[in-house]
């Protein structure tokens, strides 16, 4: 399920009147790439390119079209002390009143973005494992919270996750997608050990975790030994999540801790196999995203 910040047919559907304002170079030091655009009515916006004052002005000048009823301007925009950003680059934005076939065009890009997304599963739903979900549904990642227990999944918090209510967790971690990042926080020692035993198992996990002391971790590597004859890896295993440079057990604190550690991990997988999760290259003089006008 997607969030309103991620809705953009509800957007287009709402905001017709709207003019795409599209990166289309990017040389030197720039908050966004050239795959950046954003769309913007006379009241609301969808997306980014970045921020700041150079966001700002692209948005005054859309709305100034939109209000006059004429095209806007592309803008060619150093990044420095006369606009009040130190970026120091330079970045060409071009604006192109919204019509049906770049609606569709659009609609297709944001969909593919979505469907590609690097997949997190969170075993648990408890107090760590949903403000973990959280925490993660900021990120661009499928996040899909698993649990055995369907009174727990109901409670969670999290906004737009999806949910999994399965007897055998075990079975989701086969069949995930290659790049997944699996997060181990059950209410059972001996389920995180079986999940995690499955998950270290799989070569193209682009991360692995599993909440719990070194006590844990040494029982861990005993279990895996005896069950599943490879306490090599355990190498592969973080654990705790989080890290252990801040000593404070709150669920919020570890789930922030972690959501950077495993979004790290997850995008820097998909970033190596080339998949568009990746940012285009900086200094690129064409747009990533061909429109139809």
């Amino acid at each position: 399920m997607l969030g309103a910040r991620e809705n953009i047919r509800d957007f287009i559907r709402r905001e017709p009147a709207s003019i795409l304002i599209e990166v289309a170079g990017a040389a030197g030091s720039t908050p966004r790439d050239t795959d950046a655009w954003m769309l913007v009515s006379e009241r609301a916006t969808f997306a980014t390119i970045g921020g700041g004052q150079l966001e700002h002005m692209a948005i005054d000048q859309a709305r100034r079209a939109l209000r006059l009823g004429i095209p806007a301007a592309a803008m060619n925009v150093p990044l420095g002390p006369e606009i009040g950003q130190c970026c120091g680059g330079r970045v060409n934005l071009v604006f192109t009143a919204l019509n049906p076939d770049i609606a569709r065009d659009l609609i297709a890009r944001n969909d593919r973005d979505i469907a590609t997304r690097p997949h997190v599963y969170v075993f648990g739903a408890g107090h760590v494992g949903d403000a973990l979900a959280y925490a993660l549904s900021l990120a661009p990642l499928r996040v899909v919270l698993v649990d055995t227990r369907e009174d727990e999944l109901s409670a969670s918090t999290a906004p737009h996750i999806e949910t999994c209510l399965t007897a055998v967790p075990e079975a989701v971690v086969r069949d995930a997608p290659a790049g997944s990042s699996f997060v181990i926080l059950t209410h059972d020692h001996a389920l995180d050990f079986l999940i995690a035993a499955e998950a270290l198992q799989r070569p193209d996990a682009a991360y692995v975790g599993m909440i719990g002391s070194k006590t844990k971790k040494a029982t861990f590597r005993t279990w895996l030994s005896r069950e599943v004859g490879a306490p090599e890896l355990l190498a592969n295993l973080v654990c705790p999540i989080g890290g252990t440079a801040v000593k404070d057990k709150r669920p919020a604190v570890i789930a922030t801790l972690a959501a950077a550690e495993i979004t790290t991990a997850a995008l820097s997988w998909s970033a190596s196999r080339n998949q568009p999760a990746t940012a285009s290259t900086a200094g690129s003089s064409s747009s990533s995203f061909p429109i139809k006008r």
